[in-house]
Parts: structure tokens; C-alpha cells; sequence
């Protein structure tokens, strides 16, 4: 099982978009400083995030948020 997630830092100002198989192990890096992109950002805690049985298809659902138009769809709808 593949986890995509998007993280809001406390303040409501940052976001980040990732991708997992173990999203609490992964929210405690991210909060712990270890992810190098979030460490000056933190706390963090998940907004959401979306299983997928198929590892490719997250990828793309990833890669779809990390785009212009991904971002404005999570922005709105997620």
C-alpha cells in the first residue's frame, strides 16, 4: 500500500506533497527534522492523503499534485 499525503506546517503557510508506505514513520521524519525540504518549516501534520493498492498510479497522483494545476486542485478540493 502506497500513501500520498499533504503535510501543512503549523502556521498554515507551507505544504509539502509526498509519497510512502509508512505515513506515521513518515510524519515523525518529516516532524523530526530529517527531510531536508521541510526541516525549517515544521511542526507538520497531515491535511490528507490518499491509499493506493497500485504503486504506479500513486506516482502519478504525486507527480499530478506537484504540478501547477495539481496544486491548485488540492488547494481547492483537497
Amino acid at each position: 500500500m502506497k500513501y500520498v499525503y499533504i503535510l501543512e506546517s503549523l502556521d498554515s503557510k507551507h505544504f509539502y506533497v509526498g509519497i510512502t508506505s509508512d505515513l506515521r514513520a513518515r510524519l515523525a521524519k518529516h516532524n523530526a527534522g530529517e527531510v531536508p525540504h521541510t526541516s525549517k518549516f515544521g511542526p507538520w501534520w497531515i491535511r490528507t492523503y490518499v491509499a493506493f493498492s497500485d504503486e504506479a498510479l500513486a506516482i502519478a497522483f504525486e507527480r499530478y499534485l506537484k504540478s501547477g494545476s495539481g496544486r491548485a486542485f488540492a488547494k481547492k478540493r483537497l
